[in-house]
C-alpha cells in the first residue's frame, strides 16, 4: 500500500496523470534536501480536553471559505453521498511501499496511532491539480503525544523511499524539512516530493497539537504553493478545532 491509503493515492495519481497529459515539463535544477526537523514533544500537560464526538471533529474541519479561490470539496462517496462501497474488482491490486513501513507517511493521524477517541477527514481539489487535504484524530490520555511522535518518527525513517500504485506504476518519495512558523501548541511541518514518470507532486505538510487533538494538513501542487497559504490555511484548521474543544 502506498502512503495515505485511498486517500493520498488517488490525489497523487490524479495529479501525476494529469501533469503528464497537459505535458508539462519536470525539468528543474537539482536542489540539495533540508533534513527532516528535529523530534518536537506535544505539550505536558496538554492545554485542553479531548474531542469526544467525531461528529463534532467533522464539523470544525476546514471549509471552503478558509481556502484560497478555486477550491472545491471532494466529497466521500459513502459517508457524504450515501453510495455503496465499491465492489472488489477481479484486477489485482499492484500498490506496493518500499520499505513497507513508509506507507504510514501522509496516511490519516488515526491510522498512524490507534485509540483516537474522535477522528474526521476534509479533502479539496483545487486549480492545476492542486489540493489541500485535512485530517485530525483526537486522543485521550498519552495518545496525543504519542500521536504526535508517531508521525514524526514516520518522516525520520522514511527519507526516501519507493513503490506502485494500483497499475503497478513506480513511484518515488522524498521528505525533507521546511520552514514553517509555530502553529497551535505544538507543530512540525515537512515537504514531501512525490515523482512518478518524470513528473512531480509538492506536498507541504503541517502538523499541530490542538489542545488533545493532532491535526494534520497536507497542500499539495506540482511545485508547492506559497508559504503564506501553506500557513492561513493551518492557522484557520487549528482556529477551527480549537473553537470546538471543551472545557478542562
Amino acid at each position: 500500500m502506498t502512503p495515505a491509503g485511498a486517500q493520498t493515492r488517488a490525489v497523487f495519481a490524479l495529479a501525476l496523470v494529469g501533469v503528464t497529459a497537459a505535458g508539462c515539463s519536470a525539468d528543474e535544477p537539482a536542489q540539495t534536501p533540508v533534513p527532516v526537523p528535529s523530534a518536537v514533544a506535544a505539550p505536558d500537560p496538554l492545554r485542553g480536553a479531548p474531542i469526544s464526538d467525531s461528529g463534532v471533529l467533522a464539523a470544525a474541519m476546514l471549509g471552503l471559505g478558509d481556502l484560497p479561490g478555486g477550491f472545491s470539496s471532494i466529497p466521500d462517496p459513502v459517508q457524504d453521498l450515501g453510495l455503496d462501497p465499491a465492489p472488489e474488482y477481479d484486477a489485482p491490486d499492484k500498490s506496493s511501499t518500499d520499505p513497507a513501513e513508509c506507507a504510514s507517511v501522509l496516511a490519516p493521524i488515526s491510522e498512524q496511532r490507534d485509540g483516537a477517541v474522535a477522528s474526521a477527514v476534509a479533502r479539496f481539489s483545487g486549480p492545476n491539480f492542486s489540493s489541500i487535504d485535512e485530517d485530525a484524530a483526537s486522543y485521550s490520555g498519552t495518545g496525543t503525544a504519542e500521536a504526535f511522535a508517531a508521525i514524526q518518527q514516520a518522516w525520520a525513517r522514511c527519507t526516501t523511499f519507493s513503490g506502485t500504485d494500483a497499475d503497478g506504476v513506480k513511484v518515488d518519495y522524498a521528505v525533507a524539512g521546511r520552514e514553517q512558523s509555530p502553529i497551535g501548541d505544538a507543530s512540525t511541518s515537512v515537504r514531501v516530493t512525490t515523482g512518478s514518470a518524470g513528473f512531480t507532486l509538492v506536498s507541504d505538510v503541517v502538523v499541530a497539537v490542538v489542545d488533545s487533538t493532532v491535526a494534520q494538513i497536507v497542500v499539495s501542487d506540482q511545485s508547492g504553493l506559497e508559504p503564506e497559504t501553506v500557513t492561513a490555511v493551518a492557522e484557520k484548521a487549528v482556529e477551527r478545532i480549537r473553537s470546538v474543544t471543551p472545557n478542562m
